[in-house]
């Protein structure tokens, strides 16, 4: 298992997996941009002779609601928090490390750039809470915001995560 820098001759193959985790999971709940906005501030994939199996990226920021509460619990400026997002696994593979591998290395990017690692999931994905807390994310509590769906606002129930501080440089 290889994890590298998303590339963009691998955007057919990360839409391929997070389609498959959507039907299975309903996660995300749309299919999102992964390659572009402002907020991407690095994607990594994992491969797996040859094949795109999983992805993590950081992102600059979250909603507001998320951003709030992760700067009040790490008492750190928003600047200096950035978001894990779009952890995704092919069904397939799960349950063979990919998830914890994808993982650990947003949070070793996000230590070598001086960020605290935050995160926001749903209230109802279990598996991926559980996940975060067997690799040592602390839960700082629960937030709900809108989001835009195409044309419908809909609101989500999420819990804010803290990943491991990085230490003092």
């Amino acid at each position: 298992m290889e994890v590298r820098h998303r590339q963009a001759g691998d955007v057919e193959e990360v839409t391929q997996v997070a389609e498959a985790v959507r039907r299975l999971d309903g996660y995300p709940p749309r299919l999102p941009d992964l390659f572009a906005g402002p907020e991407v501030l690095a994607a990594w994939v994992a491969v797996d002779e040859g094949v795109v199996v999983g992805h993590v990226a950081l992102h600059r920021t979250s909603a507001e609601p998320v951003m709030t509460l992760a700067r009040e619990a790490t008492g750190w400026p928003t600047e200096r928090l950035v978001v894990v997002a779009r952890l995704l696994v092919a069904p397939p593979i799960r349950r063979r490390g990919v998830g914890r591998l994808l993982l650990g290395h947003a949070v070793t990017e996000a230590h070598i750039r001086d960020h605290w690692p935050v995160l926001d999931v749903a209230a109802q994905f279990g598996a991926a809470i559980a996940l975060y807390e067997s690799c040592g994310w602390r839960r700082a509590g629960p937030v709900s915001f809108l989001f835009r769906d195409g044309t419908t606002v809909l609101e989500a129930d999420s819990l804010v995560y803290l990943g491991p501080r990085p230490r003092d440089q």
